[in-house]
């Protein structure tokens, strides 16, 4: 399941009410990884006080399930769940929730990593900074390794 979302979300009931209620394989999966991104109240060397998310409507889903398809075509897993923030957020919020299902834990580790990794360098969402002397558009992701 992929959706976007524009208020707050707690990420691990998140992840706890979709395994049981949406994932029904109890005894199926073996591993779950699960990556959960929270906004920081700094970049570039200033303090951020607030962050707001924009993404093209139906563009930006569009990029994301094309993401987990290729997941797929590389990891065998049972599913995936990513949920991401739009608007405007905080910090401390979670932005990002991807979680992996697998039979086996190597393939969860791989294809979670994968997912949030081209999320972050593919999928089309713009980032306006709210700082202590005005705003300013992020040019560049933070690398993530």
């Amino acid at each position: 399941m992929i959706e976007l979302r524009d208020a707050p979300f707690e990420p691990y009931a998140e992840l706890v009410r979709y395994q049981a209620q949406t994932l029904g394989q109890t005894g199926k999966y073996g591993a779950t990884c699960a990556f959960v991104g929270t906004m920081r109240d700094f970049n570039e060397g200033d303090a951020v006080r607030a962050m707001t998310l924009e993404h093209y409507a139906g563009m930006t889903e569009r990029h994301l399930e094309r993401i987990v398809t290729e997941a797929g075509r590389r990891w065998d897993f049972l599913d995936v769940l990513l949920i991401h923030r739009i608007g405007e957020i905080f910090p401390d919020q979670p932005i990002v929730l991807v979680a992996v299902w697998s039979s086996h834990r190597g393939a969860a580790f791989d294809a979670c990593r994968y997912v949030m990794e081209e999320l972050k360098h593919r999928a089309p969402f713009w980032k306006k900074e709210v700082l202590a002397n005005g705003e300013r558009w992020v040019e560049k992701n933070t690398q993530g390794y």
